[in-house]
């Protein structure tokens, strides 16, 4: 049995200027079902109680995994040219037990 052959093509992709400027995003919210991913893109303003999502990209699993491989491959290049990239983590809040 011969393996699969694939053929190259060649794709135009397209974008719009309004599109071409991006939106903004400090955090993103993940969520799955057993047929999609939901990636939801918020942007926080410090000093602010709410938070509002900019933008929601709904990806099927095999999509989520290539984009979580392009991602990963991205960072290792990013890193390799500039540094490690640094997390930053929040401090945990402190709790108290309080006895009655």
């Amino acid at each position: 049995m011969k393996d699969k052959e694939f053929k190259q093509i060649t794709l135009q992709i397209q974008i719009d200027e309004q599109t071409a400027q991006g939106i903004y995003s400090n955090m993103v919210v993940a969520q799955h079902s057993p047929s999609e991913f939901i990636l939801d893109f918020i942007f926080i303003n410090p000093g602010q109680p709410a938070a509002k999502v900019r933008s929601r990209i709904i990806l099927s699993p095999e999509h989520a995994k290539r984009l979580s491989k392009v991602l990963g491959e991205n960072i290792s290049h990013y890193e390799k040219q500039f540094g490690e990239i640094k997390m930053f983590e929040p401090p945990k809040p402190e709790t108290t037990n309080t006895v009655q």
